[in-house]
């Protein structure tokens, strides 16, 4: 196996994880009480945010979730760049330094990375957030349990030679294998303030990806290893008042040795945050728009459900407290192209042609539950197309004249997954009519548990011919859509399809996502992700179905009330503030 392919390999998890992220989207709008709905007393200076979670862990190389991330990203851990705030979506992409002075600097082959360190930057204990800081924290993600479970960007892209199964040879900080050590030592290596990254491949947005909390500083003798699920030790502007509680969450407070002069991102203008975990995204929603006291300074961190979101835009009052952004995630259909009739070119294409995307919406609660889309490449993207958000209604004579060309006895018949909840059943139903229409006799096939794991398994392959999922990118990056969704080297195996669900594989394809990833340029990156997508597109790799939207709403008392595109979609604390 190639070192490219090895390090896809490496990058299969993370990639996993953030989509399967995507899969509370789908459950949005279930009712139902948690330990939020405990009335609380308003606190001068203090945000309430309001989360149904639950929070699986703080520890920054552990965690995986985009809305956690956001939330801490925000709050109380810092990395060496991050993502503006801001109400313009171009700017927020614009990625910046944050620990660094700036968003660091490659050599000419993008091959080597230096972040030099701010000063100023201190932990809560009032020590300076060092080199060996950050050098360390990046150490753990090599390490049991990080390497398993969050996003181990460090070990897909660092030069660091592996073993034959694809694993590294280094194993994390505990590690007394010298040699891997000393592999280590030469990836992450320090020069005063200044931290140099070597990779194995070209990144011309490497420092996108040290935005992550993969690569987030740990001083070592606060490292509570294994047992440090919920332990914070901030560098940013707030810190956990008490330990953590995994079932009603907690509070932060000011950290004193926070410097607003060393920090270009955060304004961190309420006095505390408390977070509230366990609290259902209706009751949520319910409770900070009834403006009684008590939630006047929360905010929602999930997305209010679609029925009440009609509600909350047809009055004015509710409509300045609420935004609906884009979250990211794409919803769109995978043909089997490993067997069955989805092999058939002209099937793909009848099947594109007699998607009825303004069903699918209407069915998911209407424009702001979601909006059509023919593309993967959100409009939040470099190479994001125009064209690709513009209305296409289905065209079930053309579909059924593709079909008839196909060579097929119609109706063809065609199985189709996808994960089922009571929205999720009324949107495929209203595909299901206007591919019958087509010509094609469907079969709905809904999965309700352990769904991506499911289709995912290679014994699925002969029982279904269309499968539904959904996707969004790790940082504002095309390649971290196409790359995970169609490189064949790096989801299919004989054990199962990794994210290729329809288990697409072209050489050609590969290589070319190999060429764009090396290009050192981004604007041309973009150019060639583009045009690599719309060739699936038009290949029918997938049909693009709806880039899905959220809904969030604050109580009276709180202003700034704003989503980050860069951030996944997610409500920004970064500028949010809360005016008694």
């Amino acid at each position: 196996m190639s070192r490219f392919a090895n390090r896809l390999r490496a990058r299969r998890r993370p990639l996993l994880l953030v989509g399967a992220a995507a899969v509370s989207l789908l459950a949005a709008g279930c009712s139902g009480g948690g330990a939020g709905e405990a009335a609380s007393t308003a606190v001068k200076g203090q945000l309430s945010v309001l989360s149904l979670g639950p929070v699986a862990t703080w520890d920054p190389q552990r965690m995986s979730s985009a809305q956690d991330m956001a939330f801490a990203g925000r709050v109380f851990l810092r990395t060496l760049t991050a993502f503006p705030a801001g109400s313009d979506a171009a700017a927020q992409r614009a990625v910046v330094g944050d620990l660094a002075t700036d968003a660091g600097t490659p050599d000419a082959a993008a091959k080597t990375w230096k972040f030099t360190l701010r000063s100023g930057v201190n932990w809560q204990d009032g020590s300076p957030v060092t080199c060996e800081d950050v050098r360390h924290g990046v150490s753990r993600s090599f390490a049991a349990p990080w390497a398993s479970e969050g996003l181990n960007y460090p070990t897909a892209y660092l030069d660091i030679p592996r073993k034959a199964d694809g694993t590294s040879v280094y194993t994390g900080p505990a590690t007394t294998d010298k040699a891997a050590v000393a592999a280590f030592d030469k990836a992450v290596s320090c020069e005063g303030t200044t931290v140099t990254f070597r990779l194995s491949t070209p990144m011309a947005d490497f420092n996108e990806v040290v935005a992550s909390p993969s690569f987030a500083p740990v001083k070592e003798s606060q490292d509570k290893g294994k047992d440090g699920t919920y332990a914070v030790f901030s560098n940013g502007p707030y810190q956990l008042q008490k330990a953590w509680d995994p079932s009603s969450g907690g509070t932060f407070t000011r950290n004193p040795k926070w410097d607003k002069g060393s920090d270009p991102v955060r304004k961190a203008q309420p006095e505390t945050i408390r977070y509230v975990e366990g609290t259902e995204s209706q009751t949520a929603a319910q409770q900070v728009l009834s403006d009684d006291p008590a939630h006047r300074q929360s905010v929602t961190l999930d997305s209010a459900p679609p029925a009440m979101q009609q509600h909350i835009q047809s009055d004015s009052g509710l409509r300045q407290r609420s935004v609906n952004p884009p979250s990211q995630f794409v919803d769109y259909l995978a043909p089997n192209f490993s067997q069955g009739v989805m092999r058939t070119p002209a099937v793909r294409k009848a099947l594109a042609l007699s998607t009825n995307r303004d069903g699918y919406i209407a069915a998911l609660g209407g424009s702001s539950a979601a909006t059509p889309t023919t593309s993967l490449i959100g409009p939040a993207l470099p190479g994001h197309r125009k064209d690709a958000t513009t209305p296409l209604a289905p065209d079930t004579g053309a579909a059924r004249a593709a079909l008839q060309s196909s060579g097929l006895t119609l109706p063809v018949k065609i199985r189709v997954s996808y994960r089922s909840t009571p929205t999720a059943d009324k949107a495929m139903a209203a595909l299901m009519n206007g591919w019958q229409d087509a010509g094609f006799a469907v079969t709905l096939q809904p999965i309700a548990k352990d769904y991506f794991t499911t289709i995912a398994d290679t014994k699925r392959v002969s029982q279904t011919d269309v499968f539904w999922a959904n996707w969004a990118p790790s940082w504002p990056s095309a390649g971290t859509v196409i790359q995970p969704l169609f490189d064949s080297r790096l989801n299919l195996t004989s054990e199962g399809s990794g994210r290729d669900y329809g288990r697409f594989a072209d050489a050609g394809v590969d290589k070319e996502i190999t060429r764009i990833t090396g290009l050192a340029d981004t604007g041309a990156q973009a150019e060639a992700w583009s045009k690599l997508d719309q060739s699936l597109v038009d290949r029918g790799a997938y049909v693009a179905l709806a880039q899905r939207r959220s809904f969030f709403v604050a109580g009276t008392d709180v202003k700034g009330l704003a989503s980050n595109e860069a951030l996944g979609g997610f409500v920004d604390l970064a500028t949010i503030e809360v005016t008694r």
